[in-house]
């Protein structure tokens, strides 16, 4: 996980849009979405380059992880879930599968 801290997930959203993470990506289909050049991507097209986990003090369904992802074509963008029991095992699954810029 990376050194930067933020304090909450719309800091961590906003500083990683400033620095080129700009792709809006959605998880359909086990595969991801640009959603606005609609280009697709596999899990074996993506690196997870930074991830923040946030837990919510008072409130468990304040819980959530931001990943940072940059694919093979230089694509840059952010996916969002939900941590612990609300997280979708969809994503959790097919980000398994995405390497870590850590194992690099």
């Amino acid at each position: 996980m990376s050194v930067t801290s933020y304090m909450n997930m719309t800091e961590a959203i906003q500083e990683l849009r400033k620095r080129g993470f700009t792709a809006n990506f959605e998880f359909l289909d086990q595969e991801f979405r640009d959603v606005d050049s609609e280009k697709t991507f596999m899990a074996d097209e993506l690196t997870i380059v930074e991830h923040y986990r946030f837990e919510g003090a008072s409130d468990p369904e304040d819980m959530s992880i931001v990943y940072a992802i940059e694919s093979k074509d230089g694509t840059r963008g952010i996916v969002a879930d939900a941590f612990g029991v609300y997280a979708n095992p969809d994503l959790g699954g097919f980000l398994n599968n995405v390497l870590l810029r850590e194992d690099l």
